[in-house]
C-alpha cells in the first residue's frame, strides 16, 4: 500500500510547509514504489532535492515520454515544477508538495516505468514501478549541494559538481568552478551537447540498468581533443550513474596521447582514446555513435559505420558540406534562388543533411534535427539524432522511404552520395 502524506497544522506566512510520513498500517513488504516515494518526500521536506525524470513510458505513441520536476518556492510555500517534454513542446505545471506527490503516484503506477531521483544524500532509480519485480538501486551523490529554490532561476546544468574535474582538467573552468572568459562558447556548447546527449539517452532507455549489467558504451569518432568525449563520459557515469565504456577515436596522434594523459587519474580505464580515422578505425560493439563537426563526406562514415554496427543512438553535428554542392541541379521553381552562390551553398547544405535524416529513416531509425548550440558560437549548429526502433522497419514501409529518397535525389540532381553504400552495399 502506498504510504499517505500529511501537512502539519498550517505554518506562519512565508514559511515551507512541512509535511511527515503517517503509515496507515504496518506492512512486512515496502515496495520499491512505496520506498521510492517516501525518499521523494523526505527530500522535499529536508530540502535535499535536487532534481527528478520519470522516463520509459508504457505506451510509446503517448504525447508526454519524459517528465522533469524540481522544487521551487512560489508565494511562500514549496511546489513541484513540473516539466511534461512531448516531441514539439514542452508544458510546465506547477503543483504543492502534497498534490506533486499524488502526480508522481500515478504517473508511476500507469505511464511511466522508470524514475531517477538525485538527492544530496543519494540518487534512487526506481524500475519497473508498477511491477512485482520493481526495483530500487541507491547510487552516490551526483550532486551534494541543493539548487536555488527560485522559480525563475538560471537554467538547468548537468554540468554540476561531478563534472568540475574534467572541465578543470581541460581548462575550461578555473579553479573556483567557473568558465574561463575565453572558453565560455566551449562550456556552452559542452553543457548544450551534454543536455541534448541526456534525453537522448532517455529516449533509447539508457537510463535503466540492464539486468546483465553491461556498461553503456559510446564511440565517439573524430573526437579532436576530447571536449565532448569526457562529456559523454560524465553524462554515462554521473548523470545516469551508469557502468561506461567511451572510446574517442582521433586522427592526429598527439591528441590521442594528450587526452590519454587526461583521462587516465579521472576515468581509470572507463574512458579511453585510439588513433585512427572514422572511415576505417576498427569499432568495438556499441549503444551510441558520436560525430560531431566531422568535415565532408566524414559525416556519412560515421552514419554508415553506426548504421553497421547497429547503434541505438547516432549522433552527428555535419560540417563543410561539399560533395553534393557541384551536383546540385536548380529545378524549376528554385531556379532564380540558386543563380546566388550563397543561396545555392545553403541549399546544397540542406539536401545534404535532409537525405541523411532520410536514409537513416530508411534504415530504421527514427530522426530528430536540432540546434546544437546557438549561432552566435558557432554557424554549423545544426545536429542530426537517430535512434534505433527495436521492432524494426516494415518492408513495404522501407520500400516507400527508398522511393522517396529516389525522387529527392533526382530532383536535386544527385547521382552519388558517400551513404550510397547503406542503400547498395553492392555499389561500394
Amino acid at each position: 500500500m502506498t504510504p499517505r502524506y500529511a501537512y502539519c497544522s498550517r505554518p506562519p506566512r512565508g514559511t515551507p510547509p512541512r509535511f511527515v510520513h503517517q503509515p496507515v498500517r504496518q506492512e512486512t513488504h515496502v515496495t520499491a514504489l512505496s520506498d521510492f516515494l517516501q525518499h521523494l518526500a523526505k527530500s522535499c521536506e529536508n530540502d535535499s532535492f535536487v532534481r527528478l525524470a520519470l522516463s520509459t513510458a508504457t505506451d510509446e505513441t503517448a504525447a508526454v515520454q519524459r517528465i522533469h520536476a524540481r522544487l521551487v518556492e512560489l508565494q511562500g510555500a514549496l511546489h513541484l515544477s513540473f516539466t511534461l517534454r512531448e516531441e514539439r513542446r514542452d508544458t510546465t505545471q506547477n503543483l504543492s508538495v502534497r498534490e506533486g506527490l499524488a502526480f508522481i503516484n500515478k504517473q508511476l503506477r500507469g505511464p511511466f516505468r522508470s524514475a531517477m531521483l538525485a538527492t544530496t544524500a543519494a540518487d534512487w532509480q526506481l524500475q519497473s514501478a508498477a511491477a512485482a519485480d520493481a526495483k530500487l538501486i541507491r547510487h552516490r551523490a551526483s550532486e551534494t549541494r541543493a539548487p536555488r529554490r527560485t522559480h525563475d532561476t538560471e537554467k538547468p546544468t548537468f554540468l554540476g559538481e561531478a563534472a568540475q574535474p574534467f572541465l578543470k582538467a581541460l581548462s575550461i573552468v578555473d579553479d573556483h568552478g567557473r568558465p574561463r572568459p575565453k572558453l565560455a562558447d566551449k562550456h556552452a556548447q559542452i553543457d548544450r551537447f551534454t543536455e541534448i546527449l541526456f534525453h537522448l539517452a532517455q529516449d533509447c532507455g539508457f537510463g535503466d540498468t540492464p539486468s546483465d549489467s553491461k556498461p553503456l558504451r559510446f564511440v565517439d569518432v573524430g573526437c579532436g581533443k576530447g571536449h565532448l568525449t569526457f562529456a559523454a563520459w560524465h553524462l554515462g557515469k554521473n548523470v545516469l550513474q551508469r557502468e561506461v565504456l567511451v572510446i574517442g577515436v582521433e586522427e592526429r596522434g598527439e591528441l590521442v596521447a594528450a587526452a590519454n594523459a587526461l583521462a587516465k587519474p579521472l576515468c581509470a580505464d572507463s574512458l579511453q582514446f585510439v588513433r585512427g580515422d572514422i572511415q576505417h578505425v576498427e569499432l568495438p560493439a556499441m549503444d551510441g555513435l558520436i560525430a560531431l563537426h566531422a568535415c565532408n563526406t566524414a559525416t556519412d562514415h560515421a552514419i554508415r559505420r553506426g548504421i553497421a554496427a547497429r547503434s541505438k543512438l547516432i549522433v552527428v553535428a555535419p560540417c563543410c558540406h561539399q560533395e553534393v554542392r557541384p551536383q546540385l541541379a536548380a529545378p524549376e521553381p528554385l531556379s532564380t534562388a540558386l543563380r546566388h552562390g550563397i543561396l545555392a551553398e545553403r541549399m546544397a547544405e540542406w539536401a545534404t543533411d535532409a537525405l541523411r535524416t532520410m536514409v537513416l529513416e530508411w534504415a530504421g531509425y527514427k530522426t530528430k534535427a536540432i540546434e546544437f548550440v546557438s549561432t552566435e558560437h558557432t554557424g554549423k549548429n545544426l545536429m542530426l539524432a537517430g535512434v534505433r526502433i527495436d521492432a524494426g522497419i516494415a518492408p513495404e514501409e522501407q520500400m516507400a522511404l527508398r522511393a522517396k529518397i529516389d525522387a529527392f535525389r533526382a530532383f536535386f540532381g544527385i547521382g552519388t552520395h558517400a551513404l550510397d553504400a547503406v542503400l547498395d552495399p553492392a555499389r561500394t
